[in-house]
């Protein structure tokens, strides 16, 4: 059934809105994927606060102008275009899903990213997505935070320590010349 060019105005709309509010986008080629795959990927994004769809070219020309993307590189709106539009705050964790993803379904190629209000190309998305993660990056700084606690003790503990082995080195010294 064709769109009428209201309900197209509508639904570009309606994406333009979900594509401003949204934390990471991500574009890809899907050319060549079976549906279970495509539904496996969105199983996978589904525990980001992610979705995966399919969008007409000039449908999302138009969602990406009315969200205010400006330098939307061209290659986005060439050939069959799927958008990852994920609300989380982790654009790693996308990066990671889609890349792995890609890499176990070779016709899934991933044409950019719109991240903290950045484009990415390609390569950028592969790069972001060799990134720890926002959880793996905050207990690797609370293990940190935890060694450095943990040894103010023993800095603290030290000057009084070490007074007290030179006392017990004064008085051996002076046993052993008193007994001498």
């Amino acid at each position: 059934m064709k769109l009428t060019k209201q309900q197209k105005t509508e639904k570009s709309k309606s994406l333009g809105a979900d594509i401003q509010a949204a934390g990471q986008i991500f574009f890809t080629d899907f050319k060549g994927l079976k549906f279970s795959e495509i539904d496996e990927l969105r199983g996978k994004l589904r525990p980001l606060k992610g979705r995966y769809s399919v969008v007409k070219n000039s449908l999302l020309r138009h969602a990406v102008k009315a969200a205010g993307l400006d330098g939307a590189m061209p290659q986005i709106f060439k050939g069959p275009v799927g958008i990852v539009i994920c609300e989380g705050t982790d654009p790693v964790a996308s990066a990671k899903i889609l890349t792995a993803f890609a890499k176990q379904f070779p016709n899934l190629k991933i044409k950019a990213g719109f991240v903290d209000s950045k484009w990415l190309k390609p390569e950028d998305c592969v790069k972001l997505s060799t990134l720890m993660s926002k959880p793996e990056l905050l207990s690797q700084l609370a293990g940190t935070l935890y060694g450095l606690i943990s040894q103010v003790p023993s800095v603290l503990e030290a000057p009084i320590r070490d007074f007290a082995l030179i006392l017990a080195a004064l008085e051996k010294k002076k046993q052993a010349g008193a007994a001498a």
